[in-house]
């Protein structure tokens, strides 16, 4: 399996980092984690085909995790994509999407589309499969408003990927994670404990009991990014590709 950081920046784009988006693919999985608002441009800089993408996981819907889906599927139609395309995400997602793309591109809703699309909603700690790839949702704590908030623990061609989303720490982060061939972790603040989000010091006082073979941090603020150096993890990168 070969995941490709397509962006792993946060919110404010700190480092010059293109809004959240891994691309995971394999021998029959070809799936997205994530579509933050600079997805579709980030896609493009590293060339890759949307329309072998045939599943979205969506972890909630702030901005930099969900708002590129409206350029995604506007330039799915245009390039006439004929290929099925499931989302999937938290409760009221389908919704969710239909607001937004209201919002950013009027009346689209209302045309008709090339290809099948549909939009699934996932239920905390119940997997489901999509063709090769199983996904079980955890929820986690990201604040009041933009959620549900899910994390996810992602099954596909014999190996396990776990991705933390955007979270305080929170016990479900441990069977999300325990014993994960790769697991994708946000650090967003490297001492400081804020609310909503998960600091670098407080992950690794919890890095024993997870046990996931392989971390990587990501949705870094400057504060994370100044210290790289000093940092004994693999810190992602946008175009970074790992193989897993």
């Amino acid at each position: 399996m070969q995941l490709r950081f397509v962006g792993c920046g946060d919110a404010f784009g700190s480092g010059g980092r293109f809004n959240t988006c891994f691309h995971v693919s394999g021998r029959d999985a070809n799936f997205l984690i994530d579509c933050g608002a600079s997805s579709l441009p980030a896609l493009k800089r590293l060339e890759i085909e949307r329309d072998a993408i045939d599943l979205i996981l969506i972890t909630h819907f702030h901005g930099d995790h969900f708002a590129g889906l409206p350029f995604f599927l506007i330039e799915a139609q245009f390039a006439r994509r004929t290929q099925p395309l499931t989302i999937a995400g938290p409760q009221g997602i389908e919704a969710r999407l239909r607001e937004v793309m209201e919002a950013l591109f009027e009346h689209s809703t209302k045309r008709k589309r090339g290809f099948d699309l549909s939009v699934v909603e996932l239920a905390p700690e119940q997997s489901q499969s999509f063709g090769a790839v199983t996904v079980t949702p955890y929820p986690v704590v990201h604040g009041e408003s933009g959620g549900p908030f899910l994390g996810y623990r992602v099954e596909a061609e014999g190996r396990i990927l776990a991705y933390s989303a955007d979270t305080e720490w929170t016990e479900t982060l441990i069977p999300l994670a325990h014993g994960a061939d790769l697991f994708i972790a946000e650090a967003y603040m490297y001492e400081k404990v804020v609310k909503n989000h998960l600091s670098l010091k407080t992950l690794e006082q919890h890095l024993p009991e997870i046990g996931a073979k392989r971390l990587v941090l990501t949705h870094m603020s400057d504060d994370v990014l100044s210290r790289l150096d000093d940092i004994p993890h693999l810190a992602a990168e946008d175009g970074m590709v790992l193989v897993f």
